[in-house]
């Protein structure tokens, strides 16, 4: 170990490289990230997507050489970075921790806006984000082609196409460019037209882009690069040095090769031959690596299908990692090169890992997900909507999950989100089964948000069900008469003819008069003779009362009350005014008054 760690610091001081600086593109959803970055490298990476919003991170590597032949940029300047590996992260607002974990690997920045359609929640939140990273970003506002009247001329730089446009475009796009400078103001940020800006450390630079024409790409480029030499090299952090860190993108089976793994490595150097240490379902595991690929430039490393073998590769880069025993490793996870105390390697890895941003509780849902970013996503919009999760992990739903939720005391929390991975065939049987078919409720999907909405319109459903089902066992106040020349037995059971004064009446109920004595159970309600389950105020019905005579334990003109247990007037209280007519509230309180003439706090 010690020899190769010399020979590297050796390489290192003698031909220094320089780290390719990494980008994030951020923004909201549907402003057209992917889409820029389609326009930047040439591919169509939107496409492929699951609703067409980006769910994983991915890597481009744009080379130095196709930045400057895009013009724009003053090719008599001198650049010492190599590129710009963009990291396209995903736009949606339940990603927030997977844009946080971009953010935090990116040297600079994109934040994506919509120029006809302004800041937006995830705008704002990838500020706040950048912001705390500390990283240096610039606006790309989008869709300039779509301005209303606006001529495009394809490629050109913005400028140029911005001065043959006719004036009444002219001042729209000078009217919502200073839409974003107050929304930014708004956020404590300094801002002007990128053409404008005399001190790009002081103010932030707003690009007018179209992704679909390609106008201002070259705009964009310019001050990205200007960027990266400003604040690269005052900070130092290009030069590689030292064994290789990442994180893992993505698990792969490839033809030839096994598993592999895709890697964002952000610090250092890979080499075939390093040993790494990588975090797999089993624990953090130490492998070596048998080869390195890398895409080739302009290709986006998730999903490229041809690849160059190296032998070394530096950061900021994406790569394809061949190692054996890698088919566990868990996407999102750190990868490191081992070159000095391997403990430490391994336990530096177990702190990331346990780290992870997601608060279980003792009861809720079951959550699998394929990598460990939309695991926190999945739980950061769960949180958010106050659902507790009882299991979070990284990998297939098991038959153990599925047993694991069957067992789980709340309805509506007897639930498995699965996103983006698989249900092992012995779970699905299991699921199959009727018991379980009855009992637990499944629900998958590729984008996370279109589960999540799944998901909640379910547990909405449930709950109304659940909540239906309590109710019609709750005894409801109702208050009656009893109605003279209409005693047809005088007991066993007593029967007699009332009116409905107010709420509702149903059979089963204990009665008591309006003085609190207790009178007799209602056993049968008759309208014309039929037997009925309920009546209503204004109803005239015959009842049938258990253990009452007629002038013992009440009389002809008689007011006669529903006898509530307590538990159901807390519940009625609490829960259920707003379901009771006026006439009923007014019997319920008649009738609490009565128990809380000795405890003032019965039935609260």
């Amino acid at each position: 170990m010690a020899k190769k760690s010399d020979k590297k610091s050796q390489s290192s001081s003698d031909n220094p490289k320089i780290r390719t600086p990494i980008v994030c593109v951020l923004g909201h959803v549907d402003h057209g990230k992917t889409s820029l970055l389609d326009r930047i490298r040439g591919s169509s990476v939107v496409s492929g997507e699951a609703g067409a919003i980006t769910q994983h991170i991915g890597a481009t590597v744009v080379p130095i050489e196709t930045i400057l032949a895009m013009g724009g940029v003053n090719k008599n300047l001198k650049f010492n970075i190599p590129g710009l590996l963009f990291i396209d992260t995903p736009g949606h607002h339940s990603f927030t921790t997977l844009r946080a974990r971009g953010g935090a690997l990116a040297d600079l920045a994109i934040v994506v806006v919509d120029i006809t359609d302004g800041f937006k929640p995830q705008t704002i939140e990838a500020l706040q984000i950048l912001r705390g990273c500390k990283t240096p970003f610039v606006m790309a506002a989008t869709k300039v082609d779509r301005i209303s009247g606006w001529r495009s001329f394809p490629s050109e730089t913005f400028l140029s196409s911005f001065a043959k446009q006719n004036q009444r475009v002219i001042d729209l796009v000078e009217k919502k460019t200073y839409e974003i400078v107050g929304s930014l103001a708004e956020h404590g940020f300094s801002s002007e037209r990128f053409d404008r800006v005399d001190d790009f450390a002081r103010t932030l630079a707003i690009v007018p882009v179209s992704a679909h024409t390609g106008e201002g790409i070259a705009d964009l480029l310019m001050v990205l690069i200007g960027l990266a030499q400003r604040y690269m090299e005052e900070s130092l952090t290009l030069a590689v040095d030292g064994p290789g860190s990442g994180t893992v993108l993505e698990v792969k089976e490839e033809k030839g090769l096994g598993a592999t793994i895709d890697v964002i490595l952000f610090d250092g150097t890979i080499s075939v031959g390093d040993e790494i240490a990588v975090a797999s379902s089993t624990g953090v595991i130490t492998t070596k690596v048998r080869s390195l690929l890398q895409p080739r430039p302009l290709k986006e490393i998730l999903i490229e299908d041809r690849f160059s073998r190296a032998k070394s590769v530096a950061a900021a880069a994406g790569v394809k990692v061949s190692a054996p025993g890698l088919d566990q490793v868990i996407a999102g996870s750190p990868v490191k090169v081992i070159d000095g105390n391997e403990n430490e390697v391994r336990e530096s890895i177990e702190r990331e890992m346990t780290e992870i941003n997601v608060t279980l509780s003792p009861e809720g849902l079951i959550i699998k997900a394929d990598t460990i970013g939309a695991l926190e996503a999945l739980c950061k919009e769960l949180t958010t909507a106050e659902i507790p999760v009882m299991r979070a992990e990284v990998g297939p739903v098991t038959r153990h999950d599925v047993i694991e939720a069957e067992t789980i005391k709340t309805p509506y929390y007897r639930s498995i989100i699965a996103f983006n991975t698989q249900v092992l065939p012995d779970a699905q049987d299991l699921l199959n089964e009727p018991i379980y078919a009855e009992m637990v409720e499944l629900f998958k999907g590729n984008v996370i948000y279109h589960v999540l909405e799944s998901f909640l319109e379910w547990r909405d459903d449930m709950k109304r069900h659940l909540d239906q089902k309590r109710f019609e066992q709750i005894i409801f106040p109702a208050k009656m008469v009893v109605l003279p020349d209409c005693v047809f037995r005088q007991n066993n059971p007593a029967v007699v003819g009332v009116r409905i004064l107010s709420g509702k009446l149903r059979n089963g109920v204990n009665l008591i008069r309006k003085d609190g004595k207790k009178v007799g159970q209602l056993k049968t309600i008759q309208l014309r003779k039929e037997n009925i389950q309920e009546a209503k105020a204004g109803d005239e019905v015959a009842i049938s009362i258990d253990g009452a005579t007629v002038g013992r334990q009440f009389d002809v003109n008689d007011e006669l009350l529903i006898n509530i247990p307590e538990r159901h007037v807390k519940v009625l209280e609490a829960e259920m005014m707003s379901h009771l007519t006026i006439d009923a509230r007014e019997v319920l309180d008649e009738f609490t008054r009565l128990y809380r003439k000795e405890n003032p706090f019965w039935g609260k």
